[in-house]
């Protein structure tokens, strides 16, 4: 089972005090989550400034630091539009990068995702589809990458509240289990729903993740330590659920 570190996501700087944004930050902060049980890592580089990018120099020196720190666990960078707001552009960092990751997620509600999905696939990067509702999973299944990728993350849209996160992501199942496809899926949630869809995440056998992007704070509403301490929280249950 994947049990992935989201490490720092689209936080901003002062959100909590353990969010990482440099590289040697991000670096401490997968080790600590490594040692906590982690065995996969998401990471979104950042600038010195704190700011979000995907240029081949700062996506390089996270990716150095953390592998220094933690030699043979996966690591996973976003390809967010967000970022960049241009497909093309996105489309040239990427192909300019130097240091790769093991794999990227690609969000299938932003254009130009065909291409980027090629892309890192051509470079050898593994592809996470990112999926938030029924219509970006029939936009997985008509551009025939279901089976390609390493890993869906089912995190829907509609995250307001467990029950509406909840329809999303049964409707995106009753598709992928229609066509019949059996790539891993992880499924999880944001702020309020991020606990509640890991344990779901456990008992239905999907990977998981957890971290600061997801949430900044533990099952009983308390802030999180950090990102070790929602790890290991999270490895917890896993154990407990016979998954680990």
């Amino acid at each position: 089972m994947a049990l992935k570190a989201c490490l720092n996501g689209s936080r901003v700087p002062g959100e909590h005090p353990a969010l990482p944004l440099t590289a040697d930050e991000i670096a401490r902060e997968a080790e600590k989550a490594v040692r906590a049980g982690a065995n996969a890592l998401h990471i979104h580089p950042r600038r010195l400034d704190g700011e979000q990018s995907l240029e081949p120099d700062t996506c390089a020196a996270v990716l150095t630091a953390v592998r220094a720190r933690c030699p043979g666990v996966p690591v996973g960078l976003t390809t967010a539009l967000w970022i960049d707001r241009d497909p093309a552009q996105r489309l040239e960092r990427i192909r300019a990068w130097s240091e790769l990751p093991d794999f990227a997620s690609v969000n299938f509600d932003e254009p130009g995702t065909e291409q980027l999905c090629q892309l890192l696939l051509e470079r050898g990067i593994g592809v996470e589809a990112g999926l938030g509702n029924a219509a970006d999973v029939t936009l997985l299944l008509a551009t025939g990458m279901a089976e390609r990728c390493v890993r869906l993350l089912l995190e829907p849209d509609n995250d307001e509240t467990v029950a509406a996160a909840t329809r999303d992501i049964e409707a995106m199942e009753r598709l992928l289990e229609g066509a019949g496809v059996r790539t891993p899926r992880l499924q999880h949630g944001y702020n309020a729903t991020a606990w509640p869809l890991l344990e779901s995440a456990l008992r239905k056998g999907y990977d998981v993740r957890i971290g600061l992007e997801d949430t900044l704070t533990m099952p009983d509403g308390t802030q999180a330590r950090d990102n070790a301490e929602l790890v290991a929280y999270a490895y917890r249950l896993a154990s407990h659920a016979g998954r680990l």
